[in-house]
């Protein structure tokens, strides 16, 4: 299993019921700790109940991701992060792109993380703010599974207008975005910021072949 697929099975395994602490924002701001947990709930309530979805069906699987997870990920903050200083030099129509391609290969890989929960048990601490920037967030989880070391997984959470977005997550000490930095900085070197888009896209093209429960296996 490589690292990145790591990582998102990470994320997708924790999404678990987290204990809120609903006193760190104002009342008309849901806290990032009770977000989590909520979206935790339903989705795995959703894979519980749906046999079609334990089975791996692609179809239910993306449109449960889509409709229940998306929403809370800053796409674009953990694209800039992931890239780095060509972020700067890109055009809006390559910042536009590259945003999309990387979605869409977050997406696949982590869809067939969810096709693999098989009733781990997560652990969480309450969400403590950053004290230098209040508009960053962080819950700390451990999933448990008998017989196996627990793994840690820390989200990173940003305030937007909208509410809090995951813009990172580090299993085991491991950043998802630090993980795609170091490829998309020798995509960049060999091919500029248009060859990384055609190298995603290329990407994305194998994977959308392929059963999804086949993601991140590469």
């Amino acid at each position: 299993m490589n690292k990145a697929f790591r990582l998102l099975l990470g994320l997708s395994l924790s999404f678990a019921a987290l204990a809120a602490r609903a006193d760190v924002q104002a009342p008309d701001v849901q806290a990032p700790d009770a977000l989590i947990r909520e979206t935790a709930d339903e989705v795995l309530a959703a894979v519980k109940q749906d046999k079609d979805l334990r089975a791996g069906n692609q179809k239910k699987l993306l449109e449960l991701v889509e409709a229940k997870v998306l929403p809370h990920f800053d796409f674009e903050k953990m694209t800039r992060l992931a890239l780095g200083v060509p972020w700067r030099q890109a055009t809006a129509e390559q910042r536009q792109a590259l945003v999309s391609e990387f979605r869409t290969l977050l997406v696949r890989t982590y869809t067939a993380a969810f096709s693999r929960y098989q009733d781990q048990k997560v652990e969480v601490k309450p969400a403590v703010l950053n004290p230098k920037k209040p508009d960053e967030a962080t819950v700390n989880t451990q999933i448990v599974k008998p017989g196996s070391q627990p793994i840690a997984v820390v989200y990173k959470l940003s305030k937007k207008d909208t509410g809090w977005k995951v813009f990172d997550l580090y299993v085991d000490g491991a950043s998802l975005v630090a993980a795609y930095n170091g490829t998309f900085a020798e995509e960049v070197q060999k091919g500029g910021i248009d060859g990384l888009i055609k190298t995603l896209a290329g990407k994305n093209r194998t994977n959308a072949a392929e059963p999804i429960n086949k993601a991140g296996h590469k």
